[in-house]
């Protein structure tokens, strides 16, 4: 992270940021309802994430991590959502930080037209600080314990069993394509979002992706029903995991920010990670025109697949399903951040990036030969995958 109020744009380019940064005189309004953590002291770093403020400050008693969220993004309940999970993951043994309760009990803060919360700094290095989404590991061995990381928590999320999330902007759900009518599912899923409903270019955007998901859609319908519903993660990037030094060897040690956390199931996780961390997107957004150049990183997915399973191996439905699943997962996302675009921010310029360039360009991109080398590859057992990623 940085020290000064930069967000990373929606091309992998440095911009000002859409939320004002934090300061040293709400963190003291603030943590004043945290008395054992003493007055704020300093900003030691300013997060570049472009959805919140936040950042890593320092207090009498140490370092803490804070994120403010405008109301239109995070009402209390919803983070709360968030919060009821990350304190069960904690409490079955998963590396995550714990969210930090005032003195009156409180872990979601409101203070004006903003909600705050306040989590202790996980054990590790923030290794990825400066790294934009969408950007590759490093190496092939983060990848593996990028995946290591991944199936731990899967484990530790097992047994919760709240319900899924309220339609929110910046969730990564997965209902659309988890029905038997995309189309229907799609039309629901616009219906409960204000800011989409009446919006015709979107609803284009979206009636197009549905046709070119169509054959991914057949694909993994037979396979649905046997996926077990599960909490997940939903943006296990390499910047969201913490790290054991900073050397090509490095352990991932904690995972952090579940924002975009919800009920779906371990291969939409896996899926999304895959997504996240394989495929370099952002050559695609700056240069459409030439999909079969985007880069794939075979020999991370290898490694991110090796590590998942030495904990938590495939079923033979999951590894079926991974290959359509991969295609399917971003479609709610580049949704829900529409809706953040467009409800929260009032920016159309984005909203269109998100629906027609997300939405629909990946969706085409699965159809190109680069695509389409993936998921073979993805559809192969794991020996002959393991010769195709080499």
């Amino acid at each position: 992270m940085t020290t000064t109020a930069i967000a990373h744009g929606m091309d992998g380019a440095l911009v000002a940021p859409d939320w004002p940064p934090l300061s040293l005189d709400e963190l003291r309004a603030l943590l004043a309802d945290f008395p054992a953590l003493g007055a704020p002291t300093r900003i030691l770093s300013v997060s570049p994430r472009p959805f919140s403020a936040a950042g890593v400050i320092a207090t009498a008693s140490g370092p803490v991590f804070v994120k403010r969220h405008h109301h239109s993004v995070r009402d209390r309940e919803g983070l709360l959502e968030e919060h009821r999970f990350l304190a069960h993951l904690h409490a079955h043994g998963a590396p995550v930080p714990l969210v930090l309760a005032s003195a009156r009990g409180e872990t979601a803060i409101a203070i004006g037209d903003s909600l705050y919360e306040v989590h202790e700094t996980p054990a590790g290095v923030d290794l990825y600080d400066e790294a934009i989404s969408w950007t590759p590991f490093q190496t092939a061995a983060h990848a593996r314990s990028a995946g290591e990381m991944l199936a731990r928590l899967h484990c530790a999320a097992r047994d919760f069993a709240a319900p899924p999330r309220k339609p929110r902007p910046l969730v990564a759900s997965f209902t659309i394509f988890a029905a038997g009518n995309p189309v229907e599912e799609m039309d629901r899923y616009l219906s409960l979002r204000p800011s989409l409903t009446g919006y015709k270019a979107l609803r284009a955007c979206a009636a197009q992706a549905i046709e070119l998901l169509a054959p991914f859609h057949a694909e993994l319908a037979p396979l649905a029903p046997a996926l077990s519903p599960l909490w997940t993660h939903n943006d296990l990037h390499a910047s969201n995991l913490f790290w054991s030094e900073r050397t090509r060897e490095a352990r991932a040690t904690a995972a952090i920010d579940f924002g975009m956390a919800d009920r779906t199931n371990a291969v939409h996780d896996l899926a999304h990670t895959i997504e996240r961390n394989i495929v370099e997107w952002l050559v695609l957004v700056n240069d459409p025109a030439h999909p079969d150049d985007v880069p794939i990183h075979f020999d991370h997915l290898e490694a991110l697949l090796d590590g998942y399973e030495s904990i938590r191996p495939l079923s033979a439905v999951e590894a079926a399903a991974l290959a359509p699943m991969a295609a399917l997962c971003h479609a709610e996302f580049a949704l829900s951040e529409s809706d953040y675009f467009l409800g929260a921010l009032a920016s159309e310029p984005r909203a269109t990036m998100a629906y027609d360039g997300w939405l629909v360009g990946h969706a085409r991109w699965f159809h190109c030969a680069a695509g389409r080398k993936l998921l073979d590859v993805l559809r192969q057992g794991d020996r002959a995958r393991k010769e195709s990623c080499r």
